[in-house]
């Protein structure tokens, strides 16, 4: 009696996971949408201004988070068939996805935690440089229009303030026809409204455009870090739900095959 009992209750704990775990594949697909999607977003939202970044860490995290959504969303399908089916060969497979992309989902973290605590220090050091030296020049336009989007968007002038364009070499050159800063700092943009840089015509913002640009970044970067994160945790939940399916299907068999 208390064998038939143990045998109906490991029976009633294996239909409870298989439905669990499920429910657990259809919100870890759209938590692969949902880590695609923050990918993307922070690609393509204002991704002109990568062009202005020292390093490519920041694309190469977002890039990571796009092959982890995309994975995720068709292992969290096959993840569903395996369980229907029952089989552990299938179940051990899924197993093994679930950590291969909890790694790529870690690695992107790690990235983008490591660039988090280096922005501050990476633009203060390469943002004047790559205005002043690179801005208006030949074979530069990607960065032209980087500068001229930024100074608009956050309606700010130069790297630190408007001051640094006077050492620019857009200024000093011919090109300029006598600007003191590019026609983008204008608070409304007339054909050579550059030449007069009182804070009446031309954004004087405290800071400069490096702490706008940083907290936009930093901002992105924590997006980006709490969503990983979050997905991360769903995936270890899923490999341990799916460990205890599968222990519980090995006993069944090794039950089945001793009667």
């Amino acid at each position: 009696m208390s064998t038939m009992y143990k045998d109906d209750q490991d029976d009633c704990m294996t239909v409870c996971l298989k439905y669990l775990l499920i429910v657990f594949n259809f919100l870890f697909w759209v938590g692969g949408v949902a880590v695609m999607a923050v990918g993307v977003w922070t690609l393509v939202d204002k991704s002109v201004y990568l062009s202005l970044l020292a390093s490519s860490t920041f694309a190469v995290s977002a890039y990571i988070l796009i092959l982890a959504g995309a994975l995720v969303m068709v292992t969290g399908f096959l993840g569903c068939c395996a369980v229907i089916r029952e089989q552990r060969s299938c179940l051990s497979a899924y197993f093994c996805c679930l950590l291969l992309i909890f790694l790529i989902e870690l690695v992107a973290g790690l990235l983008a935690y490591v660039y988090y605590q280096r922005l501050s220090g990476e633009l203060k050091q390469h943002l004047r440089q790559t205005m002043t030296e690179n801005y208006a020049q030949p074979g530069k336009e990607a960065i032209t229009q980087a500068v001229d989007r930024l100074q608009q968007d956050f309606k700010c002038c130069g790297s630190n303030n408007s001051f640094d364009w006077r050492d620019s070499v857009y200024v000093s050159s011919v090109e300029s026809e006598g600007r003191a800063v590019p026609d983008s700092c204008c608070k409304t943009i007339t054909p050579h409204c550059g030449r007069r840089d009182h804070p009446s015509n031309i954004y004087k913002t405290e800071g400069g455009c490096i702490s706008k640009l940083e907290k936009f970044l930093a901002d992105h970067l924590l997006i980006v870090g709490a969503v990983g994160t979050g997905v991360a945790c769903l995936q270890l939940a899923g490999a341990l739900l799916t460990a205890c399916f599968m222990y519980l299907l090995y006993k069944e068999e090794e039950d089945f095959s001793t009667v």
